[in-house]
């Protein structure tokens, strides 16, 4: 019986299509923050990453799947399936080629606040 190897893909802005206000407006929930501050060691590209279910948030699944997708919209994030698994990246080489310093100083902050 053959099998397929069939890729599920998910929307993402390319890079030029990323907006500024979109990024800000994504990282302005705390929840959000906590997901980037979360995804920062996990590197980013091919095989690097962490499952949704690998960063601690007190809300319900839904809310979460809700928070990722804001990211991932606003360009903040990388979504890939891996399995059944969402696999979850910061899209830093994007952000820091369009707003070089941005997602260092907010980083910075949250992990000052959280």
């Amino acid at each position: 019986m053959p099998t397929t190897t069939a890729v599920r893909r998910l929307p993402h802005p390319a890079r030029e299509e990323i907006r500024l206000a979109t990024v800000l407006h994504a990282l302005s929930d705390p929840m959000r923050l906590r997901i980037v501050t979360a995804l920062d060691p996990h590197g980013e590209g091919e095989g690097l990453g962490a499952t949704c279910s690998e960063v601690d948030l007190p809300v319900s699944p839904s809310t979460v799947t809700h928070h990722f997708r804001v990211l991932r919209e606003a360009g903040v994030i990388n979504q890939c399936y891996r399995g059944t698994a969402k696999i979850n990246c910061l899209r830093r080489t994007d952000l820091d080629a369009l707003y070089p310093g941005l997602l260092d100083a907010v980083l910075a902050a949250a992990k000052r606040e959280l």
